[in-house]
């Protein structure tokens, strides 16, 4: 039975939005839960049930159908050639073949045996923290996992304020309001990455080392290699994915700490897993993911067309009451159950095993040093909607 549809009035600009978008969330997963969000131009799934469903449905995609394909604008050219490679952006067959030669490389046995170095860097990180009021995004938040990604890409890891820089900027582009500006940043960065990393890919082709770049090269599935641009891409999107949402998902998490006075037995060895569950559920650092249906869809009697898109709201998936009772409750002691702040489906983050061991390892080392962190200002959200990160996290130890 086809149902009225109901619009979702929100603009994801408006401040009070961006500093809790979660009383919204609540009151269109009570009125919806899918509903059109206006300002976005599309549906939208604020609940767990449909977001979870809608993750792993396969009439439903990132890929743009090929009648909606528009000619890329000159000036994101350099853009464009780093993204049609991206898996992200990818379907089956050819994202199954990528994601597959990618996995050889990227195991979990090699992620466990990151733990020693994300310790070392985490202490060496600690000891240079100030006494007085400082910004622990930069401080600790943010190095941490760039650091960590540059050395398994493999890349020189002193160049991680390039690559933050090139990241940030590409990244960029996929917030609400962009402008030609970020979008001529976005290209530049892309441009320049590009341009160091076709060297860097070169070099190591004659020269391998033990590291994710030469384990890509080598990587094989029927007798077929990754081709250097596609490489390219592979390595962009592994750094951007791989770094973006740790950085924001342990500032996030230490304001969360923070703000709800959590004991510092959450962030002990036995149950620190916990914890970081907690925090992706509570305030994950990414709260859209949109899909393209492939064919007419049934959403309880509202129809998807073939054709449109469909915003996944993550972040209002965790906390829905019909999974997770007292949603807005942060409790590190809380069962864990499922959570999309990863995705799902085919575009599960292949980096999941990574971001979580750096924010177990990261968090618990942090508190371990700074048992009495506390806030020197109250954190604020930057205006970055769909990605839900702090402008800035003054502490005092």
């Amino acid at each position: 039975m086809l149902r009225a549809m109901k619009t979702f009035l929100q603009s994801p600009q408006d401040p009070d939005f961006v500093q809790n978008p979660y009383q919204a969330y609540a009151r269109a997963r009570a009125d919806g839960p899918v509903q059109f969000w206006e300002d976005y131009g599309m549906l939208a799934a604020f609940d767990a049930a449909t977001v979870q469903a809608l993750l792993r449905d396969r009439r439903l995609g990132r890929e743009v159908p090929a009648d909606q394909q528009q000619p890329v604008p000159v000036h994101l050219a350099d853009f464009h050639a780093v993204d049609q490679h991206s898996m992200l952006e990818l379907e089956p067959p050819t994202h199954t073949r990528l994601r597959g030669l990618v996995l050889r490389a990227f195991t979990s046995r090699r992620i466990a045996g990151l733990a020693p170095e994300i310790e070392m860097i985490a202490a060496e990180l600690q000891t240079a923290l100030p006494q007085g009021p400082f910004d622990l995004i930069p401080a600790f938040c943010t190095q941490l996992p760039v650091r960590i990604i540059a050395r398994l890409l493999g890349v020189p890891e002193e160049m991680w304020p390039d690559l933050l820089r090139w990241s940030n900027a590409m990244v960029a582009i996929y917030q609400t309001g962009r402008t030609r500006a970020v979008e001529d940043a976005a290209n530049s960065a892309a441009a320049d990455f590009t341009a160091f990393l076709r060297g860097y890919v070169d070099q190591r082709r004659t020269d391998p080392r033990d590291d994710l770049i030469t384990q890509l090269i080598a990587a094989e599935q029927d007798g077929e290699r990754l081709s250097t641009d596609v490489l390219i891409g592979t390595c962009i999107l592994l750094l951007n994915a791989g770094h973006e949402a740790t950085v924001h998902a342990l500032g996030n998490g230490v304001a969360c700490a923070l703000i709800n006075e959590t004991p510092l037995d959450a962030f002990q060895p036995d149950t620190i897993a916990a914890t970081t569950e907690e925090i992706l559920r509570y305030d994950p650092p990414l709260h859209v993911f949109e899909r393209f249906a492939y064919e007419d869809i049934d959403l309880d009697g509202i129809t998807l067309e073939k054709g449109k898109k469909i915003a996944l709201v993550l972040g209002a998936a965790g906390r829905d009451p019909a999974i997770y009772p007292d949603p807005d409750r942060f409790d590190p002691t809380r069962p864990v159950k499922p959570h999309a702040a990863f995705g799902g489906g085919l575009h599960f983050c292949v980096g999941a095993p990574l971001a979580r061991l750096e924010m177990q390892i990261g968090l618990r080392a942090l508190f371990d040093h700074a048992p009495k962190l506390r806030l020197a200002e109250s954190p604020r959200y930057a205006e970055t909607y769909h990605f839900h990160k702090l402008e800035r996290l003054m502490v005092e130890i």
